[in-house]
């Protein structure tokens, strides 16, 4: 298999994190005009979070959200391709990982129902750590 593959998943997640990005201002932007105060007003999460609705700050939520566990993610891939252990099964999963984190931020983005998005998270996380221990245990063969 081409090592390179993995690279489409994450790409598509960064496009994914990019989209979100987008949505967040697309939303903000028109919600502060309405408000009516200067860009001054909103210098913290905090102050936004005052002034704004919370659906309007939930692309904003996600977008935070798309830089913690996605970053494993990434380095993770990134790793896969230099040591060449790329396969099949991984890219499965990478995609997995891909497609259950774009469930989770249009339910984030847009109903932002808890539950639902939080087995979405967890359906991501898990398809991420069964990467992970399998690139561990990869590893520990090697070694030991």
């Amino acid at each position: 298999m081409n090592g390179e593959t993995i690279f489409l998943p994450m790409l598509a997640t960064m496009t994914l994190t990019a989209v979100v990005w987008h949505d967040m201002y697309a939303r903000r932007i028109p919600a502060m005009r309405r408000v009516g105060m200067s860009a001054q007003t909103y210098t913290t999460p905090d102050k936004t979070v005052e002034y704004l609705s919370a659906e309007v700050n939930y692309s904003a939520y996600n977008l935070n959200n798309l830089f913690e566990v996605p970053v494993l993610f990434y380095g993770l891939c990134l790793y896969l391709f230099v040591s060449g252990n790329v396969d099949t099964g991984y890219v499965a999963a990478a995609w997995l990982f891909f497609a259950l984190r774009t469930l989770h931020s249009i339910v984030h983005c847009t109903r932002n129902v808890v539950m639902v998005r939080f087995i979405l998270y967890a359906g991501a996380a898990l398809a991420l750590w069964f990467m992970l221990a399998r690139a561990l245990y990869g590893e520990l063969v090697v070694y030991f």
